[in-house]
């Protein structure tokens, strides 16, 4: 079954977030829930002129195939397609991820003042036949770009077909993107790679790293130590933390210390509750003044400031938008999860990686031309490997009494 989500002219839209923010992203509520209740949801919209970008001249690569008929591309970049199909799982497993993800790309989608595509939601039911039943569909119905879908079988079983318009996965699959489509997810990778980069810029190239041993601390972790290597740095130690309660690691801490290379800084790929027993074990091995760095798992487990003040000092990545920024249209996280659920608590990282979806669909051709080009998005800088994956650098934060605030010396 279809429906069609409301539609709202970009005119009246603009109007409403100069004059009454909260009201339009009460309309934008409306049209999330809107498109969550059918499969399939259109949305209509009417196209502005478009201004030629100069400076869009470099050959695009052979993995790449764009419809050349649409409008040139804005001063910036921006090219949208003509028809936008959203594949997401809106039943499922997966659906409870997938609702602030579409919401936060409808909020992406609503903001953009300029030309817009047609937007068509499709409900892949979180399987690799429901993928292809969803994908077939939008190409027989007029789609010229892809966004989606969003679990790793999916997006694996998107890639062993044949890719006839570009994609932006929402995920990474078990290899490399094809040619026309571009894969991207919130990576535990990523945050490995950019822990090494922040690291090496202050550097420090011998790294002790504890991990709980999950899967995404061990792609952190397996990152980190990748690009310390291609700079002459290396992981020291890696201790195991375990449990709700770890052990006292407290002497070997300071054995890894002590050790020949010495302990130029620590990677934390480990839970906040965990952190917050091992952060005192620091402090007395005499680590709590070298640089003291996490994966985002920190922030599993935190929330509560007087808890958490024994994390003060410590850096993780994050999502630039929850920092306290905006992100271009999209206003900042304390006033979106005013009026929205899907952009609350931890659904807030999804939400701002919906809205960095719509931004890729975008300036999808932009990006593609270059690994140098980039957009700022809600989850940090984006840009497009030549292997087709979406590179993300993103922002730091760290705790300060017990709270979460902007690293001010993040240094990029």
């Amino acid at each position: 079954m279809a429906a069609t989500a409301p539609s709202l002219n970009a005119r009246t839209y603009a109007a409403r977030r100069a004059g009454a923010r909260p009201r339009a992203l009460r309309v934008l509520a409306g049209a999330a829930l809107a498109a969550m209740l059918a499969s399939c949801a259109t949305v209509q919209t009417t196209s502005s002129g478009a201004v030629a970008a100069p400076s869009e001249t470099a050959p695009l690569p052979t993995r790449w195939t764009f419809d050349d008929s649409r409008a040139p591309a804005e001063r910036d970049g921006y090219r949208p397609p003509r028809k936008l199909a959203v594949l997401l799982p809106m039943t499922g497993a997966l659906a409870t991820a997938a609702g602030p993800v579409r919401d936060g790309l409808l909020a992406g989608y609503y903001g953009e003042r300029r030309s817009r595509p047609e937007l068509a939601f499709y409900d892949t039911t979180g399987t690799s036949a429901g993928t292809a039943s969803a994908y077939a569909r939008a190409i027989s119905e007029g789609a010229d770009q892809v966004v989606g879908p969003l679990g790793r079988e999916e997006v694996d079983a998107l890639f062993r077909s044949a890719v006839q318009v570009p994609v932006v996965a929402l995920n990474r699959g078990s290899t490399h993107a094809p040619d026309n489509a571009a894969a991207f997810s919130l990576a535990p990778e990523d945050e490995g790679d950019a822990a090494a980069q922040y690291l090496l810029r202050r550097n420090a190239r011998n790294v002790l790293v504890l991990s709980n041993g999950e899967d995404a601390a061990r792609r952190s972790v397996d990152a980190l130590t990748a690009r310390l290597a291609q700079n002459g740095g290396s992981v020291v130690a890696t201790l195991a933390v375990v449990g709700d309660q770890p052990v006292d690691q407290t002497a070997a801490l300071q054995n890894a210390l002590a050790s020949g290379a010495g302990v130029d800084a620590v990677f934390l790929a480990i839970r906040g509750n965990q952190a917050r027993v091992i952060a005192p074990q620091l402090s007395v091995a005499g680590l709590a003044a070298r640089p003291r760095v996490g994966s985002s798992l920190l922030q599993t487990g935190t929330g509560k400031p007087e808890e958490d003040r024994i994390l003060d000092g410590i850096v993780f990545p994050t999502e630039s938008w929850s920092t306290g920024a905006s992100a271009r249209s999209l206003p900042p996280l304390a006033t979106v999860s005013r009026e929205l659920p899907t952009a609350r608590g931890a659904a807030a990282r999804l939400f701002a990686f919906g809205f960095d979806a719509w931004l890729l669909s975008g300036y999808l051709e932009h990006l593609a031309r270059s690994p140098e080009n980039a957009i700022g998005g809600a989850t940090g800088m984006l840009r497009i490997a030549d292997d087709g994956n979406v590179l993300r650098q993103p922002a730091w934060a760290t705790w300060r009494d017990g709270n979460v605030v902007p690293q001010a010396d993040a240094g990029g």
